[in-house]
């Protein structure tokens, strides 16, 4: 077997960065406490049945928490929703008051439902794969619902938050 040639890995993360991509936030509960992180690695895998996948980093609290819970709420963030992004991107905060000042909604399992989000997607957990330094978790979508109607979408490229331009 032939091994693969080596990629610069700075030049990737260069060339990735010019990937347009949908900023979104995952919830779940750890014990009585949400837990939210801000992801754009994820992706709509099926519609029959409804299945989508959520990339997170391997090692993170986020990932084992939401394997071990089985679910959890990916809330698609409007463009003027960026300081949410800033906010549970954050690593490292604490548990306790993350939603502070956040009136949210539920999904039937508990999870978080961001308010003013474009949609949001229930997921109920059924495989993890690693791939590189993520895990990958994917499941079908059990729960959803539209929110800003009329918003655009909250995105990043060129590593920076960008608005879409009509």
């Amino acid at each position: 077997m032939n091994a693969l040639p080596a990629v610069d890995e700075t030049e990737y993360r260069r060339l990735s960065d010019l990937l347009a991509v949908g900023l979104a936030v995952v919830s779940t509960r750890v014990g009585p406490h949400d837990l939210l992180v801000t992801v754009d690695s994820y992706l709509d895998i099926s519609y029959d049945p409804p299945t989508m996948g959520i990339a997170l980093y391997g090692l993170s609290r986020a990932a084992e928490a939401v394997e071990e819970a089985g679910h959890c709420c990916l809330s698609l963030l409007a463009e003027d929703q960026q300081h949410l992004a800033d906010r549970f991107g954050t690593p490292g905060a604490p548990l306790q008051g993350m939603l502070s000042g956040i009136e949210a909604g539920r999904t039937g399992d508990g999870d978080a439902i961001l308010p003013g989000a474009l949609a949001h997607f229930a997921l109920r957990i059924t495989q993890g794969v690693d791939a590189a330094t993520h895990r990958l978790l994917i499941g079908p979508v059990v729960e959803m619902g539209q929110g800003s109607a009329d918003a655009g979408p909250a995105i990043r490229f060129a590593g920076e938050k960008r608005e879409l331009r009509a």
